[in-house]
């Protein structure tokens, strides 16, 4: 599914035009983003928990040349889906 997709679904769903559905979607999107920008976690019930968590530094490798990398220390968002997506799922 893609962000139109999903634009067009809300639309339909709540009987919004999709102007004010894709303005409901990004507004959305965008405080999930701040949220963990800011180091919280996002808990959605029934679909699952957005959070931050840190990488450490490590050595790599680059596939083209073989030469050993330094790839930096880093944040990343993980999602962990809750008991209810899984079950919905299986």
């Amino acid at each position: 599914m893609s962000k139109k997709d999903l634009i067009d679904a809300v639309a339909k769903e709540c009987e919004l035009t999709k102007e004010k559905a894709g303005t409901a979607v990004d507004a959305a999107l965008a405080h999930i983003r701040n949220s963990l920008k800011n180091g919280d976690e996002v808990r959605i019930p029934d679909f699952g928990t957005f959070k931050v968590t840190s990488r450490k530094a490590r050595e790599g490798r680059n596939p083209a040349t073989g030469a050993t990398i330094k790839i930096p220390a880093s944040r990343v968002a993980k999602f962990t889906p809750s008991k209810g997506l899984k079950d919905a799922l299986n």
